[in-house]
């Protein structure tokens, strides 16, 4: 049998995450609308939109295993997202100085038979006190406006932090790895024997 795996993000982030398992994949970006729901929770949120992503591309992607992910991270109880401008960013980072703030990722995982193991995992960030003018050279450097709580762990954004708190630090880059692992398993599979395909 030939495992087909489709990762359903358009992110480069994520799909330089997903290549560290050494499974062979595929990558298209499914079109939905990412507004949340009124009332909605965050971790439904997340959840709801992972398995929406993966769902959006079976018809198109027939045989393949599917992966859904999204992210979120909650300032003040509220849901929040990608910035895209500025502004937006420094904004964002102004409300966490000082604060611990949960990100949340969805995580699912859709069979060709459209059998869905999912997840929501949890990561916490502590983030420092830092004045405005190094906020805004932050974002000036890093350019971090495609990224939920504007920033990018992998790079400079390990400035803005005290301390990590979680079981799996990728899950800030939008794909908890070690979650996926869980959830190929869960599906009856071997995440080790999938990648020994790859030649």
């Amino acid at each position: 049998m030939t495992f087909k795996l489709l990762l359903g993000s358009g992110s480069r982030y994520r799909a330089s995450l997903l290549e560290r398992l050494a499974i062979p994949f595929e990558q298209a970006s499914p079109d939905i609308d990412e507004s949340a729901l009124e009332g909605e929770a965050p971790a439904a949120y997340v959840a709801r939109l992972a398995k929406t992503k993966a769902k959006a591309l079976q018809t198109s992607w027939p045989g393949y295993w599917i992966i859904g992910s999204d992210q979120c991270c909650v300032i003040d109880g509220v849901i929040t997202g990608k910035p895209h401008t500025e502004e937006n960013a420094l904004e964002q980072l102004k409300k966490v100085q000082g604060k611990s703030v949960i990100f949340l990722t969805g995580l699912c995982l859709l069979s060709p038979e459209g059998q869905t193991f999912s997840l929501v995992e949890p990561f916490t960030v502590h983030f420092r006190k830092l004045d405005e003018a190094a906020l805004r050279r932050y974002i000036g450097i890093e350019q971090p406006l495609d990224c939920a709580g504007s920033f990018k762990c992998e790079g400079l954004g390990i400035n803005l932090f005290s301390a990590l708190e979680g079981r799996d630090s990728n899950s800030l880059i939008g794909l908890p790895l070690i979650g996926l692992c869980d959830l190929i398993r869960e599906a009856g599979l071997d995440p080790l024997a999938l990648a020994s395909l790859e030649e």
